[in-house]
C-alpha cells in the first residue's frame, strides 16, 4: 500500500522523469476534479499526511533515500501551488511549469527541508516549491491581473 500511495498508483515508476510524470498526474487531477475550496484544503491535508506516512515505508522497500519513484510529494506541492488560484487550464499549465522549476532548483529553505527526518523530508521540500509557485501566481495576479 505504501508503494501504491507513494508512487501515486504507479506514476512514479515511469522510466523517465518520474517527478515530472507525477506532476502531470497531479495537474490533471487538479484541473479535472471540481474541488470546492474547502475540498481542496482537505485534499491537500490528506495527500500531505499520506505522503508523510508512505514515503519512509516506500524508501525502505525501494532501498533508497527519497527515490524518484516517490511522487506523492509532487501532488501535495502542486495542490498547495493552486490553493488560491483558479484551476483553469492556462493557470494549471503555468503552475505546473513554475512548480517543476522550483522543485528542481530547490530555493531556500527547500533544500534544507530535505534533511528533515522521515516522510517530512520527502514532502516538505515540495511544499516549499508549491509555496513559491503560489507566491508567483499571487504576484502575477496583483501586478498584472492574471489569472
Amino acid at each position: 500500500m505504501a508503494i501504491f500511495v507513494a508512487t501515486v498508483g504507479g506514476a512514479g515508476l515511469a522510466p523517465v522523469a518520474p517527478g515530472t510524470v507525477g506532476s502531470v498526474v497531479a495537474a490533471l487531477l487538479l484541473w479535472l476534479i471540481p474541488f470546492s475550496p474547502p475540498g481542496l484544503i482537505v485534499f491537500l491535508v490528506a495527500v500531505t499526511a499520506a505522503g508523510i506516512w508512505a514515503a519512509p515505508r516506500a524508501e525502505r522497500l525501494l532501498g533508497a533515500r527519497d527515490p524518484g519513484a516517490i511522487v506523492i510529494d509532487e501532488v501535495a506541492g502542486l495542490t498547495l501551488a493552486l490553493l488560491a488560484a483558479p484551476r483553469t487550464l492556462p493557470v494549471v499549465v503555468v503552475a505546473f511549469l513554475l512548480f517543476r522549476v522550483f522543485d528542481v532548483v530547490k530555493p531556500f529553505p527547500a533544500r534544507a527541508a530535505e534533511r528533515l527526518p522521515g516522510g517530512m523530508g520527502v514532502v516538505v521540500d515540495d511544499l516549499v516549491a508549491g509555496l513559491y509557485t503560489l507566491g508567483v501566481l499571487l504576484a502575477l495576479s496583483a501586478v498584472a491581473g492574471w489569472p
